[in-house]
């Protein structure tokens, strides 16, 4: 490991967020000696930015924590492009309303993590829709295209193994590359922007930007990448058999979220400790250290202080109890997740795998087969044996609700209305 002088990469380095560095010594000696600008972008494909994107915001988090300037980058106009790195098709065109309503419920994430305002260190935040939507197409061929080469463009990644896997890539796509080297020269004007971070995908991506300013403004820019995180068991980041795991509260309630963590497979406690929560690294070495059972109680600090920080504090330990009452009492909780459906669908008989389903236990009826097939499902904490089973009302409960569960570790209750 690197031995950093400035906060902020030590404090980067130490919890494993750094996985390259352009000219590491001089973008070093320059956080040593003054307050650095620094962004990264986030796309608005969707209402809600999800577990995947946590490792970027914590990024900014402790890079305001260290003296410095975080700027959170609105995709706004990016997104009506889309970035083909790691893909293999385009990505699905959205309207500017359909963008401008998902910037609303990202928006909100930020502001759990960083401070936002306008002196000293405070966080940006910055929608590149600002710039790029008002582009004169002519001139920007003119004063930015010609600093490209095709050649060169057509060795990067996200594009080389689109083009050697025959999937399409399209001329809106190929620009994307051009468009964000642009937002790191518009931010550099516009707020002395030095540095870009990113994902490791970004790396070329962002030394584009690095050239793009250095040809046309003589400037020195930095680029920081952060490792792209897998499961120790080699899953992504970020997605269940059950979907993505949103950010945001009305999409995955605080007792998902907090169940989510809590399910960290053994391997990965240590790095997600340091990566994913704000506990000081001799606190997280004591929980590094416990083994056999005793983790459990590292994962439940991890789900706890993870929870906390999206979603609370409140509702973090509401989400901790509820886990102790159902768990090791064995008794329902009124907060664990409740879904609603029509009453009438139960007294016509609502079949078990589509209850499974809709409570979001799993993605598919086809995979709520093979949960029954292996034991995994239950109703009311009886296994369920048989796929064609039909709720009724006689499966409700004194509380009027019907339990479903996955496994030890994951509850819904269904309520009909």
């Amino acid at each position: 490991m690197t031995a950093y002088k400035s906060d902020f990469l030590r404090v980067l380095s130490e919890r494993g967020f750094i996985h390259q560095v352009s000219e590491p010594e001089a973008l070093d000696a320059l956080a040593s000696k003054k307050c650095v600008t620094a962004y990264i972008g986030f796309d608005c494909t969707a209402a809600s930015l999800h577990v995947g994107s946590l490792l970027p915001i914590m990024m900014l988090h402790w890079m305001q924590q260290t003296g410095h300037r975080p700027i959170a980058l609105m995709g706004g106009g990016t997104t009506r492009v889309g970035d083909p790195s790691g893909k293999d098709e385009s990505r699905r065109i959205l309207t500017d309303e359909m963008i401008n309503e998902n910037l609303r419920g990202i928006r909100t994430i930020f502001s759990k993590f960083l401070k936002f305002g306008d002196s000293g260190n405070d966080a940006i935040m910055a929608n590149n829709a600002d710039w790029l939507n008002g582009l004169n197409y002519i001139d920007f061929l003119r004063d930015v295209g010609k600093h490209f080469s095709v050649n060169r463009m057509l060795s990067f990644d996200s594009v080389k193994l689109r083009l050697e896997r025959q999937h399409e890539l399209s001329f809106l796509e190929f620009n994307y590359m051009i468009l964000q080297a642009y937002d790191f020269v518009e931010l550099h004007k516009r707020t002395g922007c030095v540095l870009q971070m990113g994902g490791s995908d970004q790396w070329g991506n962002i030394i584009n930007g690095i050239e793009l300013g250095r040809r046309m403004m003589n400037a020195q820019m930095f680029a920081l990448t952060s490792p792209l995180i897998t499961t120790t068991s080699g899953a992504k980041m970020g997605k269940t058999a059950a979907g993505a795991v949103w950010l945001n509260a009305d999409l995955v309630s605080p007792y998902d979220y907090w169940q989510y963590w809590r399910n960290t497979e053994d391997g990965d406690v240590t790095r997600f400790l340091k990566l994913f929560t704000t506990l000081p690294l001799d606190e997280i070495a004591r929980l590094s250290a416990l083994r056999g059972q005793d983790i459990n109680d590292a994962k439940k600090v991890l789900a706890t202080e993870a929870t906390a920080l999206i979603h609370g504090r409140d509702a973090a330990q509401l989400a901790e109890e509820t886990a102790r009452k159902t768990f090791e009492e064995g008794e329902f909780a009124e907060a664990l997740p409740t879904i609603e459906f029509p009453k009438s669908t139960l007294e016509s008989g609502f079949g078990v795998l589509t209850a499974a389903t809709q409570a979001g236990l799993v993605s598919s009826t086809g995979e709520a087969r093979r949960q029954i097939k292996s034991g995994g499902l239950r109703v009311n904490d009886a296994n369920v044996t048989d796929e064609k089973l039909q709720l009724t009302p006689r499966d409700l409960t004194p509380d009027g609700v019907i339990k479903l569960s996955l496994g030890k570790k994951r509850h819904v209750l269904m309520k009909p209305v």
